[in-house]
């Protein structure tokens, strides 16, 4: 992204250029007139996606298993691979229902590395597999679980990505915490992209359309 600095997200793309970006915001006026935050661009993919999802508080076991095994999908790629395929891994994946994710077997695993539809790395898919065994033993479920982390509401929203991080000690904590389950494909950055991505912060700029204050 054309802003200067690595911005807070692994959902935000890092080289699309935006040239109605406010240089003192970070944000961008959409092809409807709306201002939001630079990385969602003038429209498309990644506006639907800001408008309609990041930041918005999320809950259910289901939903955030969704959210944490899209994560892992996502490492070492751009969010947009993983958003442009998130119905395909829907179809692939039962819709992130845990028990049935949890039930694949090593036959399914060969058959998804067929699936062009969602993205074929074996240690993902795998640990995905993995990963719904773990969730489904956690005491009080994945939601209550990962909320817990949750941070306490910021004093004042930030007006750019400069005051925005990639990493706080909740993220940190709670990849820990994750990994100490059993839980791959998560580290402290990730953490704090699931975070934003499920509202337990909320980071959308002062001026954003979607800024609650």
């Amino acid at each position: 992204m054309a802003v200067g600095r690595a911005v807070a997200s692994a959902h935000r793309p890092l080289s699309d250029p935006h040239p109605t970006m406010d240089p003192v915001q970070d944000l961008v006026i959409g092809e409807d007139g709306l201002a939001r935050c630079g990385w969602a661009g003038t429209g498309g993919d990644y506006a639907a996606y800001h408008d309609t999802e990041w930041g918005r508080t999320l809950h259910g076991d289901d939903a955030m298993f969704e959210r944490l095994s899209l994560e892992g999908f996502q490492a070492g790629l751009a969010w947009i691979t993983v958003l442009r395929k998130r119905e395909a891994f829907r179809a692939a994946f039962h819709d992130f229902r845990i028990a049935e994710v949890a039930a694949l077997t090593p036959a399914d695993v060969d058959r998804l590395l067929t699936d062009p539809g969602i993205i074929r790395s074996r240690a993902k898919i795998e640990s995905a597999i993995h990963n719904a065994h773990v969730v489904q033993d956690l005491d009080g479920g994945l939601d209550a679980f990962l909320w817990s982390f949750a941070p306490p509401k910021r004093p004042e929203r930030p007006r750019s990505f400069s005051e925005t991080p990639t990493v706080t000690p909740e993220s940190t904590a709670m990849a820990k915490a994750l990994k100490k389950a059993g839980v791959k494909f998560i580290g402290p950055t990730s953490a704090y992209a699931l975070m934003q991505a499920t509202g337990m912060v909320d980071d959308h700029l002062k001026g954003c359309h979607r800024a609650a204050a």
